[in-house]
């Protein structure tokens, strides 16, 4: 089975950009986007019904912010639209599938980048959201989370660690926030496979920053770890244009 992940920065956009040409030659099995920017009004048929695919879409309050979707191959045997938590469900960050074997959750986590108020409502994203896991996995499920998480973790994870140690995506609170899933089971799967790899999943659109690879690593495959066994590979798809991010893929034996 192969998952990706993506960040579109808008699916209009995405679609102007070549996305559903992409996504007839790419075929995944699932994929999840993040920051789809798009009211159920405005989806089109062809959003409503993929070829090939089960689309599921929530989208947050405010217009043209945030949004996610998961589209499938297979019919998802449940699916819920956020986690429980008012503050952080009207902004639509959250989809989760249960699929045969596993279940999903498709994840824009929050940016800090304007002002600290909204550094502190990310680390709280990350900790409720962490905590509504654990009831899953306490329920004997094993977890698969996604997304853009908005945080680097180690100075590999980004092109210029020094230069960007008090700037939001690589704040230690952030990268603290991001150690507490590790710490409580979930297991990075890149980097579990390509433990000194520098590659890159977001760049700047200024500086010419994507052509001269000055990126960071926003977007991760968590996986609990009874899923390790099943493992095949896990990649980033840096030539993927149509975004500010690039996808990410990952295979699994099932």
């Amino acid at each position: 089975m192969r998952l990706v992940s993506w960040n579109v920065n808008g699916i209009r956009a995405a679609v102007r950009n070549g996305f559903w040409s992409w996504l007839e030659d790419d075929g995944p099995d699932i994929l999840c986007l993040q920051e789809t920017r798009i009211q159920p009004e405005q989806l089109t048929p062809k959003m409503h019904k993929p070829p090939g695919y089960h689309a599921l879409w929530h989208a947050g309050e405010r217009r043209g912010y945030s949004g996610v979707a998961t589209l499938s191959r297979e019919r998802p045997g449940s699916a819920r639209e956020g986690f429980g938590q008012p503050r952080f469900d009207v902004e639509g960050r959250t989809l989760l599938t249960r699929h045969r074997s596993f279940t999903l959750l498709n994840v824009y986590f929050p940016n800090g980048g304007r002002g600290y108020e909204r550094v502190l409502f990310k680390i709280d994203f990350y900790d409720a959201l962490l905590a509504y896991c654990g009831q899953l996995r306490s329920a004997g499920e094993r977890l698969v989370v996604c997304g853009d998480f908005n945080t680097s973790h180690q100075p590999i994870d980004l092109a210029r660690p020094k230069e960007n140690e008090k700037t939001s995506g690589f704040l230690p609170e952030e990268r603290e926030a991001l150690s507490r899933w590790l710490d409580a089971g979930f297991v990075d799967v890149y980097r579990q496979l390509h433990p000194d790899k520098r590659e890159y999943t977001w760049w700047t659109y200024r500086f010419d920053a994507r052509a001269r690879d000055i990126g960071w690593r926003l977007d991760y495959f968590l996986l609990t770890e009874d899923l390790l066994p099943d493992v095949r590979d896990a990649r980033i798809l840096g030539d993927v244009q149509g975004s500010d991010h690039c996808p990410i893929a990952l295979e699994l034996d099932l």
